[in-house]
């Protein structure tokens, strides 16, 4: 290893372990901090937060990197140097755009919007979150000025969590799903073939709902020994390291799929972070190498896995077992069924696969307004309800069911709701070409095993981390570029099946 760019590691590891350990603040305030403590633990992060900004962005690092590329200019592209070098440079010209003093502003407009916006839920009272989002809102204004852009304003926020694509690239391909799309949920209803849910809204101890959460997340293939299961009012999963991948879930007494699916959403998100290299290890190279391409790891687990027919031929009879009384009396068939059930929902995280997209589209849209000015934070929750009724046909009974009901506009992150969707399409696209290149994963899906889609997923996604773009990756997986067509293939198929189209 040669000595500058061993000096560039060093530096990588303490700036790597100061995030890391802000997160562990952060997984501690989200799941056991009592609320008396935010304000201190606000300070406490957004030192942490001061500190690593500093140390990234100070001139010493962008020397250290630059001496540290030059040493190794003869490694080949795909070496985890030359792809470190690659990532460090684009990370540190982006984060001298941002101003310590704005960042220190980031953490502490965050630190305060989030636990108002737990309260104005619970309470269902925009008017208490409202000027925190509007703080929020003059922060991503400010950022897209400061990180420049030219052809759209959206552009350079998008970025930050795809990186290379852009703001038209993603409302060409959200046009074509909802040009397809649309038909086959119309077609779905003028079938009229009614899918009775009504066995998943039972009660359902919550300390049962947590026995099997824990039995499902081992069956798709979540290593436990290496995580943790906690509980929060948002799921989220987060990483410490590769031996230390966090998920949470929650509970709904009276309705089982947000346990169960918000469980096998997030062991999707760790188990890529658990599956990267053990080289990469300290290095921001440990991690997803996108929103969207981690998103597909979560929605592969949570919906091509846990939605099929296989994985619960194998699995519904430890469910039954746990839940007699709901569900002895009901086959696998029918459960299988009311897990699909195609209908327009007011909640995002509990959407069905064919109305899922809907949801991000609106909020994709939304955050462009709201960007732009085009849309003051005051008219929010009215424009909220007038494009649910657009897109899905519904209007949400209040405002925590509505433009309440997600954390993510806690923090200054516009550019990251469109990732969600974008991961459907990945998750689509790379399934296809696993079960084409190895027939094994389809037949062992068929049995509800999920050793074979792990491995495959390991060997070509997991274990790279953020050495390549996401355009590169797919690339080199699939042969060409995202398409919205696998992904329709798949739903096209499944559902026509299960309503008989």
């Amino acid at each position: 290893m040669s000595t500058k760019f061993q000096q560039l590691l060093e530096k990588v590891y303490e700036i790597h372990d100061i995030e890391k350990a802000m997160g562990v603040l952060g997984w501690d305030k989200e799941t056991n901090m009592p609320q008396a403590g935010n304000l201190a633990r606000i300070q406490q992060m957004t030192t942490l937060r001061r500190i690593s900004h500093e140390l990234f962005t100070a001139d010493e690092m962008g020397e250290l990197i630059e001496t540290a590329a030059a040493e190794i200019a003869d490694a080949a592209y795909e070496s985890n140097e030359a792809s470190l070098i690659r990532y460090l440079r684009r990370s540190y010209a982006e984060s001298r755009q941002l101003p310590p003093a704005f960042v220190r502003r980031v953490s502490e407009v965050s630190g305060k919007a989030q636990p108002a916006w737990v309260e104005a839920r619970a309470s269902n009272n925009f008017a208490h979150f409202q000027p925190h989002l509007e703080e929020v809102v003059k922060l991503v204004q400010e950022m897209a000025e400061l990180y420049g852009y030219e052809d759209e304003k959206y552009d350079p926020l998008l970025d930050k969590f795809e990186h290379g694509m852009k703001t038209a690239e993603v409302r060409a391909i959200f046009n074509a799903v909802k040009a397809e799309l649309i038909p086959l949920r119309q077609a779905i209803t003028e079938r009229g073939t009614a899918v009775d849910d009504s066995l998943v809204h039972q009660p359902f101890p919550i300390d049962k709902q947590k026995e099997f959460a824990y039995y499902i997340a081992d069956a798709a293939g979540y290593d436990l020994s290496r995580g943790h299961l906690g509980t929060v009012v948002h799921p989220f999963a987060t990483s410490f390291s590769r031996d230390d991948a966090r998920i949470t879930t929650r509970w709904y007494p009276n309705f089982l799929n947000p346990s169960l699916f918000g469980t096998l959403h997030e062991s999707g998100h760790a188990m890529y972070e658990q599956g990267t290299h053990p080289d990469l290890a300290r290095t921001p190279l440990a991690r997803g190498t996108s929103s969207g391409i981690h998103e597909s790891q979560s929605r592969m687990i949570e919906n091509i896995v846990g939605r099929s027919l296989g994985f619960w031929q194998a699995h519904y009879p430890r469910l039954q077992a746990i839940f007699p009384d709901q569900l002895g009396s009901h086959g696998v068939q029918a459960f299988y069924r009311a897990i699909n059930k195609v209908q327009p929902s007011f909640i995002r995280v509990e959407a069905d696969e064919l109305t899922y997209n809907f949801h991000i589209i609106l909020r994709f849209e939304l955050e462009q307004a709201l960007l732009t000015g085009d849309l003051a934070v005051a008219d929010l929750p009215t424009a909220w309800n007038d494009k649910m009724n657009e897109l899905l046909g519904v209007v949400p009974p209040s405002d925590s069911d509505g433009c309440l009901q997600d954390v993510h506009w806690t923090r200054p992150g516009f550019g990251y709701f469109p990732t969600y969707a974008l991961g459907n399409l990945y998750a689509a696209q790379f399934y296809e070409t696993a079960v084409t290149q190895n027939p094994t994963i389809a037949e062992e899906m068929a049995q509800g095993q999920t050793g074979a889609l792990v491995a495959w997923l390991r060997q070509n996604i997991h274990q790279h981390g953020r050495k390549f773009t996401p355009a590169e990756l797919v690339q080199h997986i699939t042969g060409g570029p995202l398409t919205h067509q696998p992904f329709m293939r798949y739903v096209t198929q499944k559902f026509s099946e299960i309503y008989e189209l």
